[in-house]
C-alpha cells in the first residue's frame, strides 16, 4: 500500500532541517507524537544538520487505536523502530531516505522523506510503501498500518510547530 503524507513548518528547510538533528526535540517529539501510554526507549542522532544526519528512534505505543481484528495479531503493545538518514541540503532542499519497522508484527514501511521551501515555511514529503506479510489479512493490517502512521506524523507536525513557537 502506497503511502504519502506532507507536513509543513513555519520555517525555513535550513531551521527545520536543524530542529530534526536536534536530540532534545527528537526524544521530545517521539514522547508527544505517540499518546497516551507510549514510551521512548531509544533516540540516537549521528552526525549534524549541515553534513547530514541519521535519527533513530525506538518507541512502544499502545493498540488501543488499531481495529481490534488486526489488533490480535500485535498484542496489546507495539515496539516501532523508525530510522531516518538525512542527505546534506543541496539547492535549498533536503532528502532522506525513512524506514519504519513495527517488532513483532509483520509490518514495514520504506520510503524516501524531502524538505522542500513553502512559501514562508516548509513542507516535509513521506512517500512509501507499507508492506504486511500476512496472507488473506495483509491488506487490512496495511491499511491500519497507514492510517496509525499518518496519525503519528500529524501528531509529529503539531509538536514541531509548538517546537518551533517557543
Amino acid at each position: 500500500m502506497h503511502l504519502s503524507v506532507e507536513l509543513r513548518y513555519p520555517a525555513a528547510v535550513p531551521v527545520v532541517g536543524a530542529m530534526l538533528a536536534d536530540e532534545e526535540f527528537v526524544r521530545w517529539r517521539a514522547a508527544r507524537s505517540g499518546g497516551d501510554g507510549a514510551h521512548v526507549e531509544q533516540v540516537d542522532v549521528t552526525g549534524g544538520a549541515v553534513d547530514g544526519f541519521t535519527v533513530t528512534v525506538r518507541r512502544t505505543l499502545p493498540t488501543d487505536q488499531i481495529p481490534a481484528h488486526v489488533r490480535s495479531f500485535v498484542g496489546g503493545q507495539l515496539e516501532i523502530r523508525q530510522a531516518e538518514a538525512w542527505e546534506p541540503e543541496r539547492d535549498g532542499e533536503r532528502s532522506g531516505t525513512v524506514s519504519l519497522e513495527i517488532t513483532g508484527a509483520p509490518v514495514r514501511l520504506t520510503g524516501t522523506v524531502t524538505l522542500s521551501p513553502d512559501g514562508d515555511g516548509t513542507v516535509e514529503r513521506y512517500a512509501g510503501e507499507v508492506k504486511a506479510s500476512v496472507p488473506l489479512f495483509g491488506g487490512a493490517i496495511e491499511q491500519a498500518a497507514a492510517e496509525a502512521v499518518r496519525a503519528a506524523l500529524a501528531a509529529e507536525e503539531a509538536a514541531g510547530r509548538e517546537w518551533l513557537a517557543r
